[in-house]
């Protein structure tokens, strides 16, 4: 059983449990993460989840059995302060990541304090509502080096043939100064050319990204790449697997145009 993998947007702070309030912003984000436990084809052991939300001098890994919540957001109403998403960690797959990456001569630190972050629960929360999927989360790099992201994934690829779903959580279109109907032209040209840019898997992707800066809109789409780097160790651990686009939409918070993808076909 081989899993693929997964670039995903994990939305705004504690959406999932303002759903009422978001008056449907999020329906179509909200049904496609419900989906992505199909759309991976096999229940997986565990999730390890790279998210915009934690970067580290070197990567880091989470080993706390019992995370925490880490509440990174603000101006939300007091209740999303308090909510929980109790999954358990995964010490063992914290320690199996750090070998593969020990083993491709990657520079690899422990956390074993570390709560989980809203880049993990808030998608997780859609994905698997009961909080009964292991999940270990593995920061970014400072620096946002696209190369040693996209190698870091390849270094982590033998996961998949280890029943660990790999997630990267993210967005495809993050610039918080301009959200909302202005987003629209340069949004919309920047998830153009990523779908046709992973669409060819190998060689091609993997420039393609390490120049992603080329792109058009690039730098409007992506101010601070760090909601970009996690598709990076997405397309590193896929290899050559081909990309689906498993999610869409050109009206996000009234114009922005986002999407998710899938890496290798579901797994049987």
């Amino acid at each position: 059983m081989r899993l693929p993998t997964f670039f995903i947007s994990h939305g705004g702070g504690p959406w999932p449990w303002m759903m009422d309030e978001w008056q449907g912003a999020y329906d179509q984000l909200a049904a496609a993460l419900r989906r992505l436990p199909d759309d991976a084809g096999a229940r997986p052991k565990a999730v390890l989840m790279v998210s915009a939300h934690w970067e580290e001098a070197e990567f880091t890994v989470q080993s706390n059995p019992e995370p925490g919540m880490i509440y990174d957001y603000g101006g939300f109403p007091e209740y999303t302060y308090r909510i929980r998403y109790p999954a358990p960690g995964v010490p063992s797959l914290a320690r199996r990541v750090q070998e593969l990456l020990q083993e491709a001569s990657i520079a690899v630190g422990e956390d074993s304090q570390r709560g989980y972050d809203h880049g993990m629960f808030a998608p997780m929360a859609a994905m698997y509502p009961d909080a009964d999927m292991p999940t270990v989360q593995l920061s970014l790099k400072r620096g946002l080096d696209p190369l040693a992201h996209l190698a870091l994934g390849r270094a982590l690829a033998p996961l998949r043939d280890e029943g660990i779903l790999i997630i990267g959580s993210g967005l495809s279109y993050h610039n918080l100064r301009a959200f909302g109907p202005v987003a629209r032209v340069p949004s919309a040209a920047f998830d153009t050319w990523l779908n046709a840019a992973l669409a060819t898997p190998g060689e091609p992707r993997w420039n393609a990204l390490v120049s992603w800066q080329r792109a058009p809109s690039a730098r409007q789409a992506h101010p601070r790449e760090e909601h970009l780097l996690p598709l990076m160790v997405a397309v590193g651990a896929a290899e050559s697997d081909a990309a689906l686009r498993v999610y869409h939409e050109d009206n996000f918070f009234g114009g922005i145009s986002v999407s998710n993808w899938r890496f290798g076909t579901l797994a049987k």
